[in-house]
């Protein structure tokens, strides 16, 4: 082994360099289960100017008895994009003859960073609030459907067509699976992390138009409701320097924001409270119940995170 004195005493680094772009430009990636379907999507694209050049395609195939989920799938074709744009698409889906569809989906992007920096996800169908949708799509609900003034920002995506800004980041859910409610996952995972998701004026046709009578649809929403509900729920947030309370509904966030310092220092004398130091005004006098039991007022101790005076 070994020691300590043959170790270099320089560790090789990397500098992150910023503002790079990568050499591909789009991505298209495809749960497949219908290989035939597959094909004459891709070669809808590549008449479109999605060609070799600078994009590439991936594809998960499901064609077989073990399938992955859109979830976990698609998270793993957008670990391994190269591409600057991603988009995750149906594999019936194609894109309008007449028409440059790769220009035309370069100048919908370029105008949509114009309008909004912090774009992350950008489709041709969504929700933006209770009964209002947005969409830019032919399919079997009807051919050159334009509802809204596009780009529209939407809390939720449909499936069928998502452009992903590779540079945000994101990914699905690691505790949800199945086929539905993925579009509406990604957004919501987006607007937790500051980006913002669009329908844009990019039409395409849709082949089918989904299925919502099935039990699969029903158990997806009933999972991503759940899961949403809990993560999005009321809390106490304890750092080691503040305790925070977060609501989302603005006046039970006044009420907690009023009842932090309060609670705060009940907590730390609860029987179960652990790890606190305790501050020079106690100097001297016995330890708080539940705290780490020191009473060193000294600034070394002062200093050290989770103490009295860093909250």
């Amino acid at each position: 082994m070994a020691s300590a004195g043959d170790r270099p005493t320089t560790i090789p680094a990397r500098k992150l360099a910023s503002g790079t772009q990568p050499d591909v430009a789009y991505t298209i990636a495809t749960l497949v289960t219908d290989p035939a379907q597959y094909d004459l999507m891709r070669r809808s694209f590549a008449a479109g100017g999605f060609d070799a050049d600078d994009c590439e395609y991936l594809f998960i195939d499901n064609t077989g008895k073990e399938q992955a989920s859109a979830y976990a799938g698609l998270n793993r074709a957008l670990s391994e994009a190269r591409g600057r744009y991603v988009i995750l698409c149906h594999q019936d889906v194609r894109l309008i003859e007449s028409g440059d569809a790769r220009n035309d989906l370069d100048s919908r992007l370029a105008e949509l960073h114009s309008h909004d920096p912090d774009w992350a996800l950008a489709g041709n169908a969504g929700g933006s609030a209770p009964g209002q949708l947005a969409l830019r799509i032919s399919d079997p609900h009807g051919s050159n459907r334009h509802v809204g003034e596009l780009p529209a920002r939407v809390t939720s995506l449909d499936e069928n067509f998502i452009v992903v800004r590779r540079e945000a980041n994101l990914g699905f859910s690691h505790d949800l699976s199945g086929f539905h409610f993925y579009g509406t996952d990604i957004c919501l995972n987006a607007d937790i992390l500051g980006w913002h998701a669009y329908v844009i004026d990019f039409h395409i046709w849709h082949l089918s138009s989904g299925n919502k009578q099935t039990r699969s649809f029903a158990t997806g929403k009933e999972d991503i409701r759940a899961k949403w509900s809990k993560a999005l729920r009321p809390r106490w947030i304890q750092t080691t320097c503040a305790l925070l309370r977060l609501d989302g509904e603005p006046l039970r966030q006044l009420v907690g924001h009023l009842l932090e310092e309060p609670v705060q220092k009940l907590s730390r004398r609860m029987p179960g409270a652990r790890g606190w130091t305790v501050s020079p005004s106690t100097a001297g006098k016995s330890s708080e119940p539940g705290n780490a039991g020191s009473t060193d007022p000294s600034p070394s101790s002062r200093s050290k995170p989770g103490n009295d005076e860093a909250a």
